[in-house]
């Protein structure tokens, strides 16, 4: 059956909450930019996830990163960086071929609304989708952080009990999530 939604308009009139709209994640391109670089945090947040205009700037300058939007519709609510040198974000190699999640961040304006933990969903279905490669998505996550700690648990990562020492806010969490499992090795075959 086919989801009926309501204009946001009627919905409120008749008391009623819409639908959330869709979130989807998408590279940020020359037309989503300016919307990327209005996005704020909470001034507690800035600690945490630094300016979205200068994180975006930084990837610009990164041939190893990636700039991405979160939309909820056509609305940019959130921002991203991949990082694929993933050394940068744990402090050391991981052993398997993984990308690092920075600059995580909800606009101050949308947060409360599930766009966090959505967009989570649709940045590792992103992933899997165009670098099936990768085998792991890691982040670190100030250990003070507990709102953003409590997304990434939710979306499924896992706290390895390392702390990485090399952030200016403090000690933080190395977390990951499995994007997919590691290749088994193929049987050989024996002559008989």
């Amino acid at each position: 059956m086919p989801r009926m939604t309501l204009d946001p308009d009627i919905a409120a009139a008749a008391g009623e909450r819409p639908a959330p709209p869709e979130v989807r994640v998408g590279v940020v391109s020359p037309m989503l930019a300016p919307a990327v670089r209005a996005l704020q945090v909470a001034p507690e947040q800035l600690q945490f996830v630094g300016d979205t205009a200068y994180n975006l700037e930084q990837t610009r300058l990164d041939p190893n990163s990636e700039a991405m939007a979160v939309l909820a519709g056509e609305r940019v609510v959130g921002f991203y960086r991949l990082d694929f040198s993933v050394e940068a974000i744990a402090g050391r190699a991981l052993g398997e071929p993984s990308v690092g999640l920075r600059a995580y961040a909800i606009d101050r304006r949308e947060q409360g609304r599930g766009y966090g933990t959505a967009a989570m969903r649709a940045c590792i279905e992103d992933l899997r989708r165009r670098h099936p490669q990768r085998r792991l998505l890691a982040l670190t996550v100030n250990v003070r952080n507990q709102a953003a700690i409590a997304v990434y648990l939710k979306a499924g990562f896992y706290d390895t009990g390392e702390l990485y020492h090399g952030g200016s806010a403090g000690p933080q969490h190395l977390m990951l999530y499995r994007l997919a499992a590691a290749p088994s090795p193929s049987p050989t075959a024996t002559a008989p």
